[in-house]
């Protein structure tokens, strides 16, 4: 079986698990579910304008949607501004350590930036990247085929250091899953099965290690800044991020 096949497959199959499950949401329904999920609205002013990143998008919850079983966050256009969707589970889904797996079609075009990712439950009392992050997944549509797969700690002073970005053929087409194993020791990525990156950290301190305490998911599509670029292609909207589910289960 070549390597795309191979991915069809595991992307087709079931999620079948006889771990201990911390937390699932499969996006059935007509709306979010709000006892898992808030919003984040705005454009990060005054404190953390463009959301930190020079990023170009208002968020509001009018752009996310649950419809045919799917996490539905669409990016927009509306005179001269973008606007787009940004949920969180904080203080209502935070865990520490499993096996963590989105299955996910992602938005491709130039200048969008889809993310799925976590923060410490702490950030608001000891900041960021005091915090950690944890990026599952960013793609960029700068970059075709290409997802990023990145740690932020303080020791980094928010710099992108821990990361590893793998070339993917297919990445654009359908949905994929996205997989993070985490632990007290180490956090390995991987899509569809494949292991792409594994952080060890020079030592297990606070600096090093920030991942030895409780973190909460987001899940949003972001419009240009630093990463997602300045150009940003126009004739491509709406664009559209589906997840199809999010499941943690104890490793």
């Amino acid at each position: 079986m070549n390597y795309k096949l191979a991915i069809l497959v595991i992307s087709l199959l079931p999620f079948t698990s006889c771990a201990p499950k911390i937390f699932q949401d499969n996006f059935n329904g007509n709306s979010l579910n709000m006892d898992h999920w808030s919003y984040e609205e705005g454009d990060g002013c005054p404190n953390l304008c463009g959301w930190g990143n020079n990023e170009l998008q208002i968020y509001d919850r009018e752009y996310v949607k649950v419809e045919d079983g799917n996490l539905v966050i669409t990016a927009v256009k509306k005179g001269e501004r973008y606007f787009s969707g940004k949920i969180n589970t904080k203080n209502k889904i935070e865990f520490q350590y499993g096996s963590i797996e989105v299955r996910a079609k992602l938005a491709t075009a130039k200048g969008f930036w889809p993310a799925l990712w976590m923060l410490g439950a702490d950030v608001n009392e000891v900041g960021w990247p005091a915090s950690g992050e944890i990026d599952i997944m960013e793609y960029v549509g700068k970059e075709p085929g290409v997802v990023f797969t990145t740690l932020h700690t303080p020791i980094s002073h928010g710099n992108t250091v821990n990361t590893k970005k793998s070339k993917i053929e297919g990445i654009e087409d359908g949905f994929h899953i996205f997989k993070a194993d985490w632990s007290k020791d180490n956090i390995k990525f991987y899509v569809d099965e494949v292991l792409l990156y594994t952080f060890v950290p020079k030592e297990y301190d606070e600096k090093h290690y920030p991942f030895r305490k409780p973190f909460y998911f987001l899940i949003n599509l972001a419009v240009g800044g630093n990463l997602g670029g300045a150009v940003v292609d126009d004739y491509a909207l709406p664009q559209k991020l589906y997840v199809d589910y999010i499941k943690v289960t104890k490793l």
